[in-house]
């Protein structure tokens, strides 16, 4: 089941382009000075997503926030997404209902739920894509692209990342073959090991993208860092052998020079403790397109390894059982 959803990953992003052209979003009735994006887990990424893809031109800063509680900063100058496939997650809607007395401009984004119904009566703009796919965080491209159209229609980006939107879903057509092949190289690899990924700063959603997904859908522990900030920090902790640890180094030809410069010593540090390191460099010729090929490439990862694994990828059961035991309380 989930191969087949993540091999609708350009189909949906199309579609998801089409959902946003066609989406009615008022404009503020404030000057906007910030962005809060509230939402968690396969919901919550695209927030990540779209702030890093807009980071050069969007003029004011584009915030997350996956809890319970709303920071002080959220007032009528802040346009809020709250963003929850479902609809029901029990942070997002306690969220809510804070938001509710600050006076910002929300939009929800959402497939239906209680969020849309609140939406609905506090007569808010919302955006409801589809909710025929049986997991949010194969909902990635309805999230993170409606966050970039919310953007634009509020004023706050020029609506050029559409068409680089369409020559991504492209490229992952284009490269899917080539994408699945190394996919399953890499998961062999990566099997029986404790995956460590690394990447640079201006990139990191892709990295807790896949982090997460090989949590979820792997059924594995798996951790990720960002360079430079690991150099001063966990590059430190390279100290002993670890044959367990796998390190995946995801890189762009276009990172920052000295950054480009700190994975290649880093490789040398590193290759002293363990003897699994994979590099991986993404295709495509602007930053939205290089991420979402290491997307496409991850989420395929994932996928195999679980495969490997002999586990469900659809299932999250424990997840389930926690949800279950909060509505006890």
């Amino acid at each position: 089941m989930m191969d087949q959803l993540i091999e609708r990953f350009a189909e949906q992003l199309r579609e998801a382009v089409e959902i946003g052209k066609n989406a009615k979003i008022s404009r503020p009735q404030h000057e906007i000075n910030k962005v809060y994006v509230a939402g968690l887990g396969g919901s919550g990424i695209g927030g990540d997503f779209a702030a890093e893809f807009v980071k050069n031109k969007c003029k004011v800063p584009v915030l997350t926030g996956k809890g319970y509680d709303v920071p002080a900063y959220v007032d009528k100058n802040t346009l809020v997404v709250t963003s929850s496939y479902s609809g029901n997650t029990e942070e997002t809607l306690s969220a809510f209902d804070q938001l509710m007395k600050t006076g910002a401009k929300v939009v929800v984004l959402s497939s239906g739920g209680r969020l849309i119904e609140l939406a609905k009566e506090h007569q808010l703009d919302f955006i409801q894509v589809p909710g025929d796919w049986p997991s949010p965080r194969a909902c990635l491209g309805y999230s993170m692209v409606q966050q970039m159209f919310i953007l634009h229609y509020c004023g706050l980006i020029d609506d050029s990342f559409i068409s680089d939107l369409i020559a991504a879903a492209d490229l992952v057509d284009r490269e899917d073959a080539d994408v699945r092949t190394r996919a399953r190289q890499i998961a062999g690899i990566l099997n029986e090991k404790t995956p460590v990924i690394y990447i640079a700063d201006s990139m990191e959603a892709v990295a807790i993208r896949l982090r997460q997904q090989i949590n979820e859908n792997s059924k594995m522990l798996c951790w990720h860092h960002v360079i430079p900030e690991m150099n001063h920090n966990e590059l430190v902790g390279w100290r002993d052998q670890r044959k367990d640890v796998a390190v995946l180094m995801l890189r762009n030809r276009t990172d920052h020079p000295r950054v480009q410069m700190r994975m290649d010593i880093n490789k040398e540090i590193i290759t002293e403790y363990t003897d699994t390191m994979i590099e991986v460099y993404s295709k495509g010729s602007s930053f939205i397109q290089r991420a979402i090929y290491l997307v496409y490439l991850g989420d395929w990862i994932s996928f195999y390894l679980a495969d490997l694994r002999n586990m469900d990828s659809i299932e999250v059961k424990v997840i389930d059982f926690l949800k279950s035991e909060l509505a006890k309380q």
